[in-house]
């Protein structure tokens, strides 16, 4: 365990987004030998591959093109142009990305919130006692924390190499996350940015969860491994598992249960013991990315790799599917449950669609993400009922306010 102070926001992160996009500054407006194909490639390789664009929902003006760089990387205006343009001509709309959208009665409305620094991932949203909102950059290492009154935010800089998958408020406010390229967990004091890290054997820290006894478990995907952290002694527990352990929850009976996106299964871990048994899920291509619980104690999850939403009886290890609405390769990933509605995302699609599904009556209601860049990976219940979202892509935080 050792102890670092955060020098706040990630001013050198800013810094070596606007390094790449000056590096053609004004040659739109100077030289003839600009070409904004090369441009586009080497100014978007810096954040993403290329191969991104191909698969993204496209537009088919300069205007729409030129407002989702904004929320990427700051341009030069001539810069801009040229390659909104050479966008919008190479990369027109895709219809066959969109969503099958299903219209129902329950009214919702979205807020987005564009985080300061272009570029960083925003992701994983959570909700702290006070209730602020922080996120996770994680391609920048950094947590930020917003205001959802007032609009105001604040970003806190992580070390260097953490590269923060999610994170997960205590009691006490203060705010763990998971240090996904340094192999530790991590605890920022909002109050003053001080740092706590605690190394961990995997090598990359994925999703964490506390639990009632007071613990964080966590998982580490491409390790196999769960995790147990005592945050009063330090102690770190880990154990190797199956493939993949990817989304985590606590279940009614104070069992922890976890998603596997390597093979078709869900685990149910002893959180004393650390013992695992597992739910087999039919289907061998069967992948599971995110879980929740109902008031039953009941599993629901993604199975992201067929484009279904699953039902897991945690007493008779029954499983019953359903297929989401925009077919087999809508990729569902998020899942919250919320008053035993559930709430996922289709994050196959363009514009990222939000689908909102009642067990009890077995209907679909759908929205798209007005952003729509994509995509949602993990979602949060708020205190008031309420979702919080984002879009990884454009550097979004959202919050979802249902009039259920």
């Amino acid at each position: 365990m050792h102890t670092t102070a955060s020098l706040g926001v990630r001013a050198l992160w800013a810094t070596v987004l606007l390094v790449s996009a000056s590096a053609h500054a004004d040659l739109a407006e100077t030289t003839a030998q600009y070409s904004a194909e090369a441009d586009v490639s080497e100014t978007c390789s810096v954040c993403h591959s290329l191969r991104y664009l191909d698969r993204a929902q496209g537009y088919d003006t300069a205007d729409e093109w030129s407002r989702v760089i904004a929320s990427m990387v700051s341009l030069p205006v001539a810069r801009d142009r040229a390659i909104s343009a050479y966008l919008a001509e190479k990369y027109r709309h895709n219809p066959s990305k969109a969503p099958k959208l299903i219209a129902g009665e329950t009214n919702i409305v979205i807020d987005e919130w564009v985080t300061p620094s272009l570029g960083q991932r925003t992701r994983d949203p959570i909700e702290a006692p006070d209730g602020d909102i922080w996120w996770t950059g994680m391609w920048a290492s950094l947590v930020g924390r917003l205001d959802p009154a007032t609009g105001a935010m604040q970003e806190f800089l992580l070390p260097s190499a953490a590269r923060p998958h999610s994170i997960v408020p205590d009691r006490d406010g203060f705010i763990w996350y998971t240090g996904n390229s340094n192999a530790t967990i991590g605890k920022l004091d909002p109050a003053t940015g001080e740092i706590i890290e605690y190394p961990t054997q995997a090598r990359d820290p994925h999703t964490a969860v506390f639990h009632p006894n007071g613990n964080l478990y966590f998982t580490s995907q491409h390790s196999n491994m769960l995790g147990r952290l005592n945050p009063t002694t330090g102690e770190v527990t880990e154990i190797g598992t199956r493939r993949k352990p990817y989304g985590i929850k606590v279940g009614q009976d104070n069992d922890l249960f976890v998603a596997f996106n390597g093979t078709n299964a869900i685990g149910r871990m002893n959180p004393e013991s650390l013992a695992v048994t597992y739910h087999e899920i039919p289907d061998e291509k069967t992948r599971i990315r995110r879980l929740d619980i109902d008031s039953d104690g009941h599993v629901w999850f993604v199975n992201s790799s067929l484009g279904k939403i699953g039902k897991l009886d945690v007493n008779t290890g029954t499983v019953e599917q359903w297929d989401s609405p925009s077919g087999p390769l809508s990729h569902p990933y998020s899942m919250t449950v919320i008053n035993d509605i559930i709430w996922y995302n289709e994050s196959g699609m363009r514009p990222d669609a939000l689908v909102r599904f009642d067990p009890a009556t077995e209907r679909f209601q759908s929205w798209a993400v007005p952003s729509g860049v994509g995509i949602i990976r993990h979602t949060w219940e708020t205190r008031d009922g309420d979702l919080l979202i984002h879009q990884s892509s454009s550097n979004r935080v959202g919050r979802v306010r249902i009039a259920d």
